[in-house]
């Protein structure tokens, strides 16, 4: 248990958290939505500080980031907790475990053995993912901090809920973020439990800050497939930077969400030649692999540049520019 940060007192031993875009009013006793910050005689307390549910090593293109250190190994770690309340959450499990049992399990670890941990192992980024790293804030800033100074590179894998404090606090240890970009106002609010706008406040943020930023839409049929969604998702990430790369990926039943079917192949497909006609540089097709959608392609030559089958790859891309035509591929190749 740690004293979290981005919070205010207030009266009666109420704090606000600020730490996420709910900034939620805890009394004494009680917990914020994410289940895992808990008000202790008017002072706010992170419950998960060192207590991971998961490690693992994971190919860099599973978060997924396609234009970081492709083939990369990435040192991934996790608390249980999540300040959404998705429906369709494939780690529902982890997730909302504080909202169904109450307790904190997990491994106690420092952040220090963790990018011991990354070394050892080889790894060139840490990934908070799995779960919300927000909620988690105050283990992935001090890890975050360690790993930059030892050269290792950071990485969120977040639904872009952060609070700007908190944003702006993490930005400069920070070299990529894939933001999930789930739909419309109605549908963050029916299926997630939160709103759109903070979530593009935090996209627009990170990449004007120098973070580099990667954008997933889950593609569930029925609830964000409509041309009109997907649209409004495409012009607010051109109107960023087109560069940024797109993952519409498939989704599949799990959690509350099991009377919809996977993503029809044509759906992606459809998603990506939306994208590429209005402008965008790059959009892969996930969950699908050996469709071709996941391989980058030059924007001025055609060329394949990075070849993909799930977490193979076969890069072409020389010194961060296109082998045939040496246009600048947008990215962090090193």
């Amino acid at each position: 248990m740690k004293e979290a940060m981005f919070y205010e007192k207030r009266e009666e031993q109420k704090v606000k958290c600020i730490l996420c875009a709910h900034n939620c009013i805890v009394r004494e006793g009680r917990r914020g939505i994410c289940g895992v910050r808990e008000n202790r005689d008017g002072k706010l307390y992170s419950l998960v500080y060192g207590k991971l549910i998961s490690m693992n090593i994971d190919p860099i293109e599973k978060k997924p980031l396609f234009h970081l250190c492709p083939a990369s190994t990435s040192f991934s770690i996790a608390t249980i907790g999540c300040n959404f309340k998705c429906k369709h959450c494939q780690n529902y499990d982890i997730a909302q475990y504080p909202k169904t049992h109450g307790n904190i399990p997990g491994e106690d670890v420092t952040p220090e053995q963790v990018v011991d941990a990354a070394e050892r192992a080889g790894c060139k980024s840490i990934s908070y993912t799995y779960t919300e790293p927000t909620i988690f804030f105050e283990f992935a800033y001090d890890c975050a901090r360690i790993a930059h100074e030892r050269g290792i590179k950071n990485v969120f894998v977040s639904n872009g809920y952060t609070g700007t404090d908190a944003a702006k606090k993490i930005i400069p240890y920070l070299d990529g973020n894939n933001i999930d970009l789930k739909g419309d106002d109605q549908f963050y609010k029916q299926v997630c439990g939160a709103r759109r706008k903070p979530v593009l406040d935090t996209i627009q943020l990170m990449k004007e800050s120098g973070v580099w930023v990667e954008i997933t839409t889950l593609i569930i049929p029925s609830y964000n497939d409509s041309d009109e969604v997907l649209n409004d998702i495409i012009e607010f990430i051109r109107s960023v930077d087109p560069s940024i790369p797109w993952h519409v990926s498939q989704f599949y039943p799990t959690h509350e969400i099991l009377d919809q079917p996977r993503t029809p192949v044509d759906t992606l497909r459809r998603a990506r030649q939306m994208g590429l006609k209005a402008g965008l540089k790059y959009v892969y097709e996930g969950n699908v692999p050996g469709e071709g959608g996941e391989n980058t392609f030059c924007p001025e030559c055609g060329e394949i540049l990075i070849e993909r089958f799930g977490y193979n790859t076969s890069n072409k891309i020389k010194n961060g520019k296109c082998f045939k035509c040496s246009l600048q591929i947008e990215g962090i190749w090193g």
